[in-house]
């Protein structure tokens, strides 16, 4: 079922040293954060989410940095959510340690007091959706497909979809997405005003470092 709706079991190479990169561009006023686990869609671990926490708090703190950006690494996700792999195999003491992980993240990145948007491509599913949603908006490519495919599986929403997802789009497709688990393409997430703009995969990432250093030379008091 899990492979059904786009979760794949994680190839049997190496975890990345660094489950999050951050490279800072146009001398430090753009930080691009990519999330790296394309073997297995960028499925969020408690330690993907542990470093991505440390990488928010570490760019809040740099003062040169006037605008960030997040994405997945590798061509078929954005990130496909907590990674259910995981989480099979889990005590009951740490599901719920994952659990206050995930919780805080989002939080941290919903308070960051930066600018942040997404860069999203591919897959964006569960909570990868969710942290989609709580930056500050989208630019997404033309293949790229959102869901909340939680209640095919058994699970809640539960990194703040059922608030997050009817401020982004009308409540009653919020609503329906939610209770059938079904997806939507990045054309039809454009039309509703979820996603600001398209773009096709290979300009993806040009599009939305034009929009961060555009943004990054503007007041940042302002912004």
């Amino acid at each position: 079922r899990m492979q059904q709706l786009g979760y794949r079991k994680p190839a049997d190479v190496a975890e990345p040293d660094q489950l999050v990169l951050v490279d800072y561009l146009s001398a430090g006023r753009v930080a691009v954060i990519t999330l790296n686990r394309p073997h297995a869609d960028n499925a969020i671990t408690t330690e993907l989410a542990a470093q991505l926490i440390e990488v928010l708090e570490t760019i809040a703190a740099r003062s040169s940095v006037r605008v960030a950006i997040l994405t997945g690494a590798g061509d078929r996700a954005f990130s496909v959510g907590g990674d259910l792999y995981q989480r099979k195999d889990m005590s009951k003491e740490q599901w719920l340690r994952q659990r206050q992980v995930f919780d805080r993240v989002l939080y941290t990145l919903r308070q960051l007091r930066r600018p942040i948007f997404a860069a999203v491509h591919g897959m964006t599913y569960g909570g990868g959706c969710e942290m989609a949603i709580s930056t500050d908006f989208i630019i997404a490519s033309d293949e790229a497909v959102f869901g909340q495919p939680e209640a095919l599986v058994g699970l809640s929403a539960g990194g703040g979809a059922p608030v997050l997802l009817p401020r982004v789009l009308p409540p009653g497709k919020a609503m329906q997405m939610l209770m059938t688990g079904e997806a939507i393409t990045a054309q039809e997430a454009h039309r509703l005003g979820m996603v600001n703009e398209l773009h096709p995969r290979t300009e993806l990432m040009a599009a939305v470092i034009r929009i961060a250093e555009r943004i990054a030379s503007n007041s940042p008091t302002a912004v």
